[in-house]
């Protein structure tokens, strides 16, 4: 059965898995499912509509599913889904979508640092950093591997490629692209995140072609970013390699502009 401490409050529609561990002074509200293995060390409120996989591991004074801050939200149900092993660290706070059509989905082995914030529907992919103090505001994309920096800001909307990292203190109100660097206020981008993927076991090859792609889509800052796409695409070295080919259809799709 499922560790839960006599100081704890756990509604009666939520659901527990066996070895579920429920620490001092927690409260579980209604319609809350946790997987195998999560652990609520304490003082942790988690709200629902919300569904939680395996392993996922809440510190003190985190609050997770908890009803959308949008002031358009009418009080239907709205949801919650989270992957597996995920550690949502001190005050940690992640809200439901605001909507029922709709949903706030965080994806597997992300790390959320203390005080980092995610509004309604946002969408985080898998093993991504949300450092501490960084505020995701409600409709953003983070794609896999994406490390927000410290005190970061994100605008409604905003896309975060997969792979790219955001610095500390930076002010995201445009997309920033796979693969890169941004930073500043405004953001601007500084490079491709050689060192991120060199540890992520990108090819030097695959290294190589994004540095080609970034600089024929950026450097050039008296032209339009996408006007640059035809070249980058016929080149007969880098121009057909998978990454480059997702960095042009990640910026095809962009409908806030782009971070350059």
């Amino acid at each position: 059965m499922a560790q839960i401490h006599p100081t704890a409050i756990i509604d009666p529609t939520a659901e527990l898995a066996d070895d579920v561990t429920v620490g001092p002074y927690c409260v579980v509200g209604p319609h809350v499912k946790l997987g195998s293995g999560c652990v609520l060390h304490s003082h942790v409120v988690i709200g629902g509509p919300s569904t939680f996989g395996k392993g996922n591991e809440f510190f003190p004074f985190s609050v997770i599913g908890l009803k959308t801050q949008d002031l358009k939200y009418k009080g239907e149900p709205t949801f919650l889904e989270v992957g597996d092993y995920n550690v949502f660290r001190e005050n940690c706070n992640i809200n439901r979508s605001t909507t029922p059509e709709t949903k706030t989905i965080i994806g597997s082995h992300n790390l959320f640092l203390i005080n980092s914030h995610c509004g309604h529907e946002c969408q985080v992919g898998n093993h991504c950093i949300l450092s501490g103090y960084a505020g995701v505001a409600g409709h953003c994309t983070i794609g896999d591997w994406a490390i927000i920096g410290g005190c970061a800001a994100l605008h409604q909307f905003v896309r975060i490629g997969e792979h790219a990292m955001v610095g500390g203190c930076a002010r995201i109100v445009q997309d920033v692209a796979p693969y890169m660097i941004a930073e500043g206020n405004p953001a601007q981008l500084r490079t491709i995140n050689s060192i991120g993927l060199q540890r992520r076991g990108f090819e030097e090859a695959d290294i190589r072609a994004l540095k080609f792609a970034y600089r024929k889509l950026f450097l050039d800052k008296k032209s339009v970013v996408t006007d640059n796409i035809p070249g980058v695409l016929e080149d007969e070295k880098y121009g057909s390699n998978p990454h480059v080919l997702r960095l042009v259809e990640f910026l095809r799709a962009s409908e806030r502009g782009f971070t350059r």
